[in-house]
């Protein structure tokens, strides 16, 4: 901005400062600035007329939006004052407006508000009017009356109001005179011939036009004004109408007739005949775009015609005749641009969270949206809306200005990323509209626990396997992502059975291996159970639970075990029988028992005797020594008998126990071992008497609590019975055994048979699973039932 030397840097600020006001006016602030003000100069504080608080500017992330348009001010968060930022020029901004306003919105967040400011940019003086062309040639004929005048150029000033062209004056000479005309903010002058012409005194005639504008000081430009003196035609044209009035829509094709001009010379000949032409001077972009037929007058588009650009054209038109000096006349044509729907909306989106958080609140604002329309009345009148279904919607905060805020619940885990199309459709005929699409980010919290495929997870595990074997893999997934879907493994809970978990197990809290701790034996502990808790790395932490039960499975590696009165270290194992003794004599009854269970566990009998001897047989599941024929004269008195106890594993494991069954004459000699078991004999002490009486009163005792306790479970119903899946081992009435898996709590009932019979044990109550007993009886078959031994064979103690 150029300022005359006579202005001191004093002056300058203090006329800024009084120039520097502001107002609220409908929930808008007003400001006015001068133009070319150096950059940096505070135009007022916003933040005191807003009643801010200056030190929340910064955190509430108060700022300037300036839309499509290039951000001329900015505002200092520290003091809150509003400043500008860059080189306002005002003939740059609003070149043809009378009054130049710039409109800008200040936003500020928690909440949201939205300021509107105009800032009307003030005019200085600096420009100086200026001629198109510094020579201006004028043809007058000698005869020409005193009081006709002529057209000259007009000077332009950039400046407006009392800066722009204000007047002009004429250097003195001895004929012509200046008259000066102002009409609204058009000010022209005519050459106005005071005196008449003589060529033959003075046949050119040089004078200086200065064009001065309204400014303090005025500043001014000048230009040569020759006048050439001509013999005469002393009739100039005259045109029908001193301003001709049209009107023309926007882009109308090229050639268009925009309108016809007519002129008429009272002379003949040559000297009436007429030529017109556009004027070239001041109207170059006139020329660009409107073309005249010298011969018919008739003016047509030429170029492009744009009511954004320009709403409104003066043409100045010029007639001349063809006489010799030619004369000529002039006339304008105001020519009116109709608006027409050429100009689609235009969307400009202002992001003020690139990301938003899944749990945002309803009404949290993610950017600001504003739509305009250079088109005017109706072709300018827009309608907004979002086109795809999301949970966003739009709300107007002001005229144009729109805010898009979260309309919804959010859940990145079903939708990570939206896009949101925003359409603005104007009401223009044809119709136009424009669409942009606002990309939005939806960012993970931890709302997701960890969760696992199953809740309950059976292993199996066999025993003896090797310490550091991995038992199972557990497994949780998290539907969030990052840190908040990175899933840690421990252990919630014990083994129970007064084994500590530590002991037993171990896991991995990265990979969820279940590891081994020890060697496990499904003869000191069949099954334990405990938890497995996942818990992500999210603030705050989610966890879920699984349980896991582990069931330690048999191998075969217990061997059978004879029970007493076989199986007691250093006795004799002997049994007699008579001479007399029918085929199918009890001899004896071995027992047996194998740690193992299930298959492991089953038991077969087989008899080993002396090649060729024949006399016994074994069942092979009751363990019950029998003869098979009568004696003979021919047989041995002692028969040595080996028995081999073998289970059903694999590999089959077998113990052997020898007796020896001696025959003898009479009955009464006969006694087994079943009945009768050898006595050491020791001297019954007083010691052995003490201990007797101690061992039979726990014994009675504990038969006592024993006996009360099965009474009660013994009245259950056969309904009762058949809910048992857990493993038991039985007795039948013939003295066979029974197995089914051991368990923890029994019911032990006898049979009422002969001193065959044995104890009958029952676990208690499972889950609703038919029990499966295997019972071996007689003979060397395998019979399977669901069914107890018959109740009225049976009386519980």
């Amino acid at each position: 901005m150029a300022f005359s030397c006579g202005w001191s840097s004093f002056g300058m600020y203090f006329y800024l400062f009084l120039l520097s006001y502001w107002q609220t006016l409908a929930g808008q602030l007003s400001y006015s600035v001068l133009e070319e003000v150096i950059a940096g100069t505070p135009i007022g504080n916003i933040a005191k007329d807003l009643n801010l608080n200056t030190q929340q500017l910064e955190s509430r992330m108060f700022q300037i939006v300036a839309g499509s348009k290039k951000k001329i001010f900015d505002v200092n968060l520290k003091t809150g004052s509003l400043y500008v930022s860059e080189r306002i020029d005002r003939e740059e901004l609003c070149s043809e407006e009378r009054r130049c306003s710039l409109k800008v919105e200040a936003v500020i967040n928690n909440p949201l508000k939205i300021f509107h400011i105009d800032v009307e940019i003030l005019d200085v003086n600096d420009n100086s009017p200026s001629f198109t062309t510094t020579l201006q040639n004028l043809y007058i004929a000698e005869n020409t009356l005193p009081g006709v005048k002529f057209a000259l150029s007009e000077a332009t000033d950039a400046d407006i109001g009392k800066n722009g062209v204000n007047t002009y004056k004429l250097s003195l000479n001895g004929h012509f005179s200046l008259a000066v005309h102002k009409a609204d903010d058009s000010v022209s002058a005519e050459l106005v011939l005071q005196k008449p012409l003589d060529r033959e005194t003075q046949a050119v005639i040089t004078m200086t036009l200065t064009a001065l504008d309204g400014g303090t000081p005025p500043k001014s430009g000048t230009s040569q004004i020759i006048v050439n003196v001509l013999d005469i035609n002393d009739n100039i044209p005259v045109f029908s109408e001193a301003l001709y009035k049209t009107n023309i829509s926007e882009n109308t094709q090229l050639g268009t007739t925009v309108i016809a001009v007519s002129a008429t010379d009272a002379d003949e000949s040559l000297n009436g005949e007429i030529v017109y032409s556009l004027r070239n001077k001041d109207q170059d972009h006139i020329l660009d775009l409107f073309v005249i037929e010298p011969q018919t007058g008739i003016i047509k588009v030429k170029g492009n015609i744009d009511f954004e650009e320009r709403k409104a054209f003066e043409i100045r038109v010029e007639a001349s005749d063809k006489g010799q000096p030619p004369m000529s006349a002039h006339s304008k044509v105001l020519v009116e641009v109709l608006d027409l729907n050429d100009n689609a909306p235009e969307i400009t989106v202002t992001s003020l969270h690139h990301t938003v958080k899944e749990d945002a609140a309803e009404g949290f604002v993610v950017a600001l949206v504003s739509v305009l329309d250079k088109d005017s009345g109706k072709n300018g009148e827009i309608k907004v809306q979002i086109k795809n279904y999301v949970p966003f919607k739009l709300e107007t905060n002001y005229k144009n200005y729109y805010s898009l805020l979260v309309d919804g619940p959010l859940d990145r885990e079903i939708v990570s990323n939206y896009n949101v199309t925003i359409l603005a459709n104007d009401k223009g005929i044809p119709q136009l509209s424009n669409m942009t699409i606002v990309s939005i980010l939806v960012s993970d919290v931890n709302d997701n626990a960890p969760l696992f495929s199953e809740g309950v997870i059976k292993v199996s595990v066999r025993e003896n396997s090797a310490v550091g074997a991995v038992l199972k893999r557990v497994t949780a997934t998290d539907a969030d992502n990052e840190q908040n879907s990175k899933v840690s493994y421990s252990f919630l809970q014990s083994a129970g059975n007064g084994i500590p978990l530590s002991t037993l197990v171990n896991i991995n809290s990265q990979t969820g291996d279940i590891i081994s701790l020890q060697s496990f034996n499904h003869e000191e502990l069949q099954t334990f159970q405990f938890k497995v808790q996942a818990t992500d790395s999210g603030v705050p932490p989610l966890s879920s639970n699984v349980t896991v039960n582990i069931f330690i499975m048999d191998e075969n590696d217990n061997s059978p075990t004879i029970l007493a009165p076989y199986s007691e270290h250093g006795s004799v194992n002997s049994e007699t029988i008579p001479y007399s003794a029918e085929a199918g004599y009890f001899v004896a009854k071995i027992r047996a028992v194998d740690a193992d269970s299930g298959y492991n566990a089953l038991l077969s009998y087989h008899l080993s005797e002396p090649k060729g001897n024949n006399l016994f047989r074994i069942g092979t599941s009751t363990g019950e020594i029998r003869t098979k024929r009568r004696m003979s004269d021919n047989d041995l008195k002692t028969h040595p008998l080996v028995v081999l106890v073998s289970d059903n594993g694999e590999p089959s494991l077998s113990a052997t126990v020898s007796i020896d069954v001696m025959v003898v004459e009479s009955t009464a000699e006969v006694q087994t071992q079943f009945r009768h078991v050898p006595t050491k004999e020791d001297n019954f002490s007083d010691l052995n008497l003490y201990l007797l009486i101690a061992i039979v009163s726990v014994s009675v005792i504990f038969l006592l609590s024993l006996i009360s306790l099965i009474a009660v479970r013994c009245h259950r119903t056969d309904s009762d019975f058949s809910r048992y899946s857990a493993p038991m081992i039985t007795t039948h009435p013939d003295g066979s055994w029974s197995y089914s898996k051991a368990t923890q709590q029994y019911d032990v009932c006898f049979s009422s048979d002969t001193l065959k019979s044995d104890v009958v044990v029952f676990p208690a109550p499972f889950p609703s699973v038919d029990a499966e007993l295997v019972s071996i009886n007689g003979g060397d078959t395998f019979t399977r039932t669901q069914t107890l031994p018959n109740k009225d064979k049976v009386r519980c103690l």
